[in-house]
């Protein structure tokens, strides 16, 4: 029977069916909900690995002994995991191994706009890219048929819209194979120099092969048209874009395996229309390889590089009419992103704008406290960059008077922080690192980490010991702070930044946002001793507000958390005498 099913949650649901056993990956958004989907079946073993690089070397570990594999990530994590990806091309696989990744068009949730597609071409590994969630589960299941039968991983690309959007699938029953019996093959699977050159040629003749395939795989799919005065062709959440614009229309060559491509099957596309367009979203991909083979075609100077495209944008670009949006009478107000009510962050970050510190900052919740009013943060680059980052800081001297600090979460430290601390211990850096310890990993919708004490499933796990991790790696200052105390943590940052050498400190409150967190009262707030000084206001609570020229507490959203009390010269914010 069809239902309704989540692009992530079909894919997840391929992974089932498909036989899959083990199933290890890191949270990030768009792709975070597959792994959770798939924890839920109990034939398969899912974890929260520590970091991409992590996960990818486990599916390995898993297809190496046999058993199908998959690991999941979002595209700034395949960056993370690139080192292992390159040479598994070279060992190829036993059983099936399939890598998950989402790229996130328009930058929802990320850092950076990124085509995933290039690292397929780089790895010269097969890449399939659904347009939707049936797609989603049948190519799951098709790419381990090819990862067994060409003897390598295959990625799966995912974007937002395609994992974040339902459409109807029709789930079928598991299909567990038997167990592929390990066999020690050295020359296969140990990479060193003598081996990998044995192997680069079998890379490039599988390749070969590959490109066969493509000419005839269920992936590409050519539709006719009504007219040949135009023909597209198109992948992803693109083809969902010129489908509904075009409809019937238009001759519409849809690439589902986005690499190897089919060059026979584009020529011979190109041949029966008098126009070739090529709509893809983010980098000219198809149209290079397009071009590459000497068709003429309309791409890039038409649709732009940057961001999403839309039916609009493409009905527009094909001289087609397009749809009026709906005009609303009264203008939304801006809603610019800010840490919840009662966030832990809140305090921690106030007090280091307060004392102008320059602050390099991570990936997580925690970036937004670059946001006015706190404007606390001055960089942000990559998962664990803040802590390597303010070491070459101050190294370069670059605050001269040693005011600079990093910042970062308990799950990004255990990502890829470690190392950067190792570094400042090792080469004697005098900075302090504060590691935000909200006892989640928040941003990506509270997933476990090697810190909670919890593993994907919930059930109780080893929980790494900061403190003791810290002192192990060679800082021989660590303080813990509750954020929520904004004189402790004045105190010890100051103290801290002032030091002679390495520190770091843990500011330590759970997240407000999870189940088991108590919260206090609601605050209230005295209007005949508010001086409408808005001291309140510097810490961006969306709880707080002022109203007739007097601050307002939300009692919907305060969490009683007490930080603005601490700002109030005046005793207008006051604990509810509630309980």
């Amino acid at each position: 029977m069809k239902t309704l099913m989540l692009g992530n949650e079909a894919m997840a649901r391929g992974l089932y069916e498909a036989g899959c056993t083990v199933v290890s990956s890191y949270p990030g958004t768009p792709s975070t909900e597959i792994t959770e989907f798939a924890a839920k079946y109990p034939e398969i073993y899912a974890e929260w690995a520590p970091n991409e690089k992590v996960a990818m070397e486990t599916a390995f570990g898993a297809s190496l002994a046999g058993r199908r594999s998959f690991c999941g990530m979002k595209h700034v994590g395949l960056n993370v995991a690139a080192d292992p990806l390159f040479t598994i091309s070279y060992t190829g696989v036993n059983a099936g191994m399939i890598i998950g990744v989402a790229d996130d068009a328009g930058m929802h949730s990320s850092q950076n706009e990124q085509d995933s597609r290039h690292y397929a071409r780089a790895a010269k590994v097969p890449m399939l890219e659904p347009a939707d969630s049936a797609e989603a589960l049948q190519f799951t299941k098709l790419a381990y048929e090819i990862s067994e039968k060409f003897d390598t991983p295959v990625i799966i690309k995912m974007c937002t819209r395609v994992a974040h959007s339902q459409s109807l699938v029709e789930p079928a029953e598991r299909q567990e194979p038997a167990p592929v019996p390990y066999e020690k093959r050295p020359q296969k699977y140990i990479m060193m120099p003598g081996n990998a050159k044995l192997r680069h040629p079998v890379v490039e003749e599988r390749l070969e092969a590959l490109r066969a395939y493509a000419e005839t795989t269920p992936c590409n799919r050519w539709e006719k048209g009504e007219s040949s005065d135009i023909g597209i062709i198109t992948h992803s959440t693109s083809y969902q874009y010129v489908k509904e614009v075009c409809g019937d229309k238009y001759p519409v060559l849809k690439l589902g395996m986005a690499y190897p491509m089919p060059d026979k099957l584009l020529k011979d596309f190109a041949a029966t229309v008098r126009l070739l367009v090529v709509v893809e979203e983010l980098d000219g991909f198809i149209e290079e390889h397009c071009r590459s083979l000497g068709l003429a075609l309309c791409g890039k100077d038409y649709f732009s590089p940057i961001g999403e495209l839309s039916q609009n944008i493409v009905a527009e670009k094909l001289g087609l009419p397009t749809k009026p949006g709906v005009k609303l009478d009264t203008p939304i107000p801006a809603r610019p992103p800010v840490m919840c009510a009662g966030c832990p962050h809140r305090g921690l970050f106030y007090t280091l704008a307060k004392q102008k510190l320059t602050v390099i900052g991570d990936i997580g919740c925690y970036t937004l406290g670059a946001v006015p009013p706190l404007g606390a943060i001055d960089a942000v680059v990559c998962m664990g960059a803040s802590i390597s980052g303010l070491h070459g800081f101050n190294k370069a001297e670059g605050a001269p008077d040693g005011k600079a600090v990093a910042v970062i979460g308990d799950s990004t430290f255990m990502h890829s922080g470690m190392t950067g601390l190792v570094n400042i211990a090792y080469n004697a850096s005098n900075s302090t690192v504060i590691i935000l310890d909200n006892s989640i990993t928040g941003m990506t919708g509270h997933q476990q980490n090697p810190t909670t004490g919890y593993n994907l499933k919930g059930d109780p796990a080893s929980k790494v010991d900061l403190e003791a991790l810290c002192k192990a790696i060679g800082i021989r200052r660590v303080r813990v702070v509750d954020p929520y105390d904004l004189k402790q943590c004045d105190q010890v940052i100051k103290e801290e930044v002032a030091a002679e050498e390495a520190s770091v400190i843990i500011s330590r409150r759970p997240c407000a946002l999870l189940k088991y967190v108590k919260h206090q009262p609601p605050l209230h707030v005295d209007a005949d001793a508010c001086r409408s000084c808005k001291a309140c206001m510097k810490i961006g609570c969306p709880a707080i507000s002022m109203k007739d020229g007097k601050a307002a507490i939300d009692n919907t959203l305060c969490t009683g958390c007490g930080v603005c009390e601490q700002l109030c010269a005046f005793g207008a914010l006051q604990a509810s005498k509630e309980g």
